[in-house]
């Protein structure tokens, strides 16, 4: 991969910023601001989805509810790529700051919303600035910790999201109950301001004016053809039939833009999304890995809650609670994973055992049945949240290794952006399994009667905790069998489709991890970083010396 812009002479140049060893207490300072962002990142969407039913009762518009949700999403999708290339290309301090300030103003503006077009509008303005928060985050730690040593912090990340995932849902709750749906949004501002005073204090980077132009046809045509897949993803199957003229013309639109896309890229100056990234195996491998983690996981928090609300009699109210046994399985193995890929330098193992012990969480998550017990069901759930730990930050930080340093954005974003479109894929066919069978089921059990199985005469497949205790015992019990064989075909897919991922793990490779100053991974599949790496005595130093000096403008923020 040629890059006409990098000083291949002056050894006597600076290195930039990015290359120069920084202090353990100066990355500590900076993680805190960039911890509280992801928070904040996560937080948003479990604090809002526990208040939407009263922000509905209060703004009218219940026909427009899922339009706050996919608003946000597809915001946050269309915008990933888009601003890890711009930290690419006009530094990733600026970038992320924008990110920030646009996610407050679109919180503040979405609890003053009058009205469900207005909230839906400023939802859409707050997913734009989240697009943002995720990359900046991996694109700044890419670019400060070498990935030898991420490990340390990676624990960090890990217990971010167990604590969003638990928290969000009690926080939102608590928030709804005794304060005003608007403060779910109002809660980040003060959140906000305290990462933004944290990141202009602490992080120091290059500023950087890249004369390249904007790829503006790529980054339509891209965001034209993510948004078309979202929009398949979250109406098919839900607001229209798969088979329906929407449906198919969405899936049209989508592959004629990415298509057109792949076109473009190949012709540009400055790609938005380099094509070239994926002739580097190992990133094309955890690209993949990752898109199926995101298919997962996304898939598993909105069904196993379902399961032990209806099924195990859990309280709604404490759903967040009901995934901390899997949330407790990622965390410790994301924890024990960081610090031995810090001290071995070795990651390979980790992606392959990660894998095949998620096919078996899923596998044993298909065995629930109206008779597990709560125990037996958090057991099955510390396997599936082990699998994942062994995968959460190994992928991106395969990503991030396979790439150059001036590349660390694009790579971000695109690892964040295959995890996105995994978990809309994961929650559209799951959905789209788990209605099936638990219509199918109701209709075994009760025959024309199944239609009483539904909340006012709809799909028996929406019935709520609150609406299945008031109907007759024998639809309960159709009901819960119903549930129980619906979480056997989704995890049971789910399985299927992690075989996936454990064929792409089998194929990676072992490229050294870049230590601090060390070279970039770079190359066509990573040959590069093995031979810099790999190299001995004054062939190896002067190999390394050159890498070094040789893409001081090209790694430039």
């Amino acid at each position: 991969m040629s890059h006409p812009k990098a000083d291949t002479g002056s050894p006597e140049k600076k290195p930039a910023e990015d290359e120069a060893p920084r202090s353990a207490r100066e990355i500590r300072l900076v993680m805190i601001g960039l911890v509280i962002t992801m928070l904040l990142a996560m937080l948003d969407g479990l604090i809002v989805g526990t208040a939407m039913p009263t922000i509905v009762g209060e703004l009218g518009g219940a026909e427009h509810l899922s339009w706050v949700v996919t608003s946000y999403t597809l915001a946050t999708a269309a915008s990933t790529p888009i601003w890890g290339k711009l930290g690419d290309l006009y530094g990733r301090k600026g970038t992320f700051l924008t990110s920030i300030v646009i996610f407050l103003a679109g919180s503040a503006l979405s609890g003053l919303s009058r009205d469900m077009t207005e909230l839906i509008g400023f939802r859409a303005l707050q997913g734009l600035g989240a697009g943002g928060l995720m990359v900046g985050v991996m694109s700044i730690m890419g670019a400060l910790v070498p990935p030898r040593d991420r490990g340390k912090y990676q624990g960090m990340f890990a217990a971010v999201m167990a604590l969003a995932t638990i928290g969000g849902p009690l926080v939102g709750g608590f928030i709804t109950d005794h304060l005003n749906w608007r403060w779910t949004f109002y809660i980040n501002l003060p959140l906000g301001a305290l990462a933004l005073a944290v990141v202009v204090v602490t992080l120091k980077l290059p500023k950087v004016r890249s004369k390249a132009r904007i790829d503006y046809l790529g980054a339509l045509l891209l965001t034209t053809g993510i948004t078309a897949l979202t929009l398949i993803t979250t109406w098919g199957g839900q607001e229209y039939a798969w088979g329906s003229k929407q449906i198919l013309g969405l899936t049209a639109l989508a592959a004629a833009t990415l298509i057109g896309f792949c076109y473009v890229e190949q012709r540009v100056q400055e790609p938005m999304l380099p094509l070239s990234l994926f002739k580097n195996l190992n990133f094309t491998l955890v690209s993949i890995i990752g898109f199926v983690v995101g298919f997962v996981m996304f898939g598993s928090t909105v069904f196993l809650p379902l399961y032990q609300q209806t099924v195990q009699g859990a309280s709604a109210t404490n759903s967040g609670l009901l995934l901390m046994p899997m949330m407790f399985g990622m965390l410790v193995i994301s924890l024990v994973v960081g610090q031995a890929v810090t001290r071995t330098g070795k990651y390979r193992i980790y992606p392959i055992i990660g894998t095949v012990v998620m096919t078996a969480g899923l596998l044993l998550l298909s065995t629930l049945s109206t008779d597990t017990s709560g125990f037996a069901s958090a057991c099955w759930m510390v396997v599936l949240g082990a699998g994942m730990g062994f995968l959460m930050q190994i992928t991106m930080l395969v990503a991030q290794n396979s790439v150059e340093l001036k590349d660390m954005g694009v790579a971000s974003s695109t690892a964040t952006l295959f995890r996105t479109i995994g978990g809309s894929f994961g929650v559209a066919l799951f959905g789209a399994l788990f209605n099936s069978r638990v219509t199918e089921t109701m209709e075994e059990r009760l025959g024309s009667a199944a239609g009483a199985g539904g909340s006012q005469g709809g799909d028996p497949a929406q019935l709520s905790p609150a609406a299945l205790k008031a109907l007759p015992e024998p639809v309960q019990d159709a009901y819960h069998h119903a549930v129980a064989n619906g979480m056997h075909t989704v995890f049971l897919w789910g399985a299927a489709v992690a075989v996936i991922a454990v064929a792409a793990a089998v194929f990676m490779r072992e490229v050294p991890l870049r230590g601090a100053g060390g070279p970039p991974a770079g190359g066509e599949g990573g040959e590069a970083a093995e031979a810099d790496q790999g190299g001995k005595g004054g062939k190896g130093r002067k190999s390394r010396k050159g890498a070094a000096t040789g893409n001081i403008e090209a790694v430039a923020l």
